[in-house]
């Protein structure tokens, strides 16, 4: 399997996280995002929404990374990154969404451009406005939380879709600068994973295309 993504997308991160928990080997494709590489035409092939990631598979190409991660989830079995219980399921799904669907779009470099070079906004106004959405957001994630006992991750003693999603957007908070105190247990939550080597070797910094 081929995975192109940029070192720095949140969803990229996601799918290198979900690979490496199932224990699949893939050789990564570098986007470079702030080149345009993305909208390359060799590259609307695989993704026509010129978005990181794209995951070729011997069956075709994937898009978008919850449905990437479901479907690995699907095809190799363990371990399970959703509950079997229908409930709980259910809940870790809302937990992802809230950051994949509501939090994460808002704040990725198609709108920052937008905002930056079509309406003219300033660096101020853009942190503003990213941090209006992660500190929303995070407190949402952190209220869904609150009904579960408190253990390493977020729904139970294993990672789970929820947590995939969580670490990226904790990453993109502090380079945001973002104070993480108001939330300890999503701070705790991503150290938790943070520990673990399969998130570990998805971070950002320890990708060969980090050009930071």
């Amino acid at each position: 399997m081929l995975l192109h993504g940029y070192f720095r997308s949140s969803a990229a991160y996601r799918c290198r996280i979900a690979l490496n928990l199932k224990g699949v080997s893939y050789e990564p494709s570098f986007v470079h995002l702030r080149r345009g590489e993305q909208r390359s035409p060799a590259y609307l092939v695989h993704n026509p929404q010129g978005l990181v990631p794209a995951l070729e598979t011997e069956s075709g190409d994937l898009t978008q990374s919850l449905a990437i991660i479901e479907w690995l989830d699907e095809t190799f079995a363990n371990p399970p990154l959703l509950p079997r219980d229908a409930h709980l399921r259910a809940r870790v799904r809302g937990f992802a969404q809230v950051i994949a669907a509501d939090i994460h779009p808002l704040n990725n470099l198609r709108v920052l451009n937008f905002l930056r070079e079509e309406l003219q906004c300033d660096e101020t106004g853009l942190d503003k406005w990213r941090k209006r959405w992660i500190l929303e957001g995070f407190d949402a994630c952190a209220a869904l939380l609150q009904l579960d006992p408190e253990g390493p991750f977020c729904f139970g003693d294993a990672p789970s879709l929820a947590d995939i999603c969580l670490v990226p957007q904790v990453y993109s908070a502090q380079r945001f600068g973002v104070d993480m105190s108001a939330w300890p247990r999503l701070q705790q939550i991503f150290d938790a994973c943070e520990a673990l080597p399969a998130f570990a070797d998805a971070h950002p910094h320890n990708q060969p295309d980090c050009d930071l």
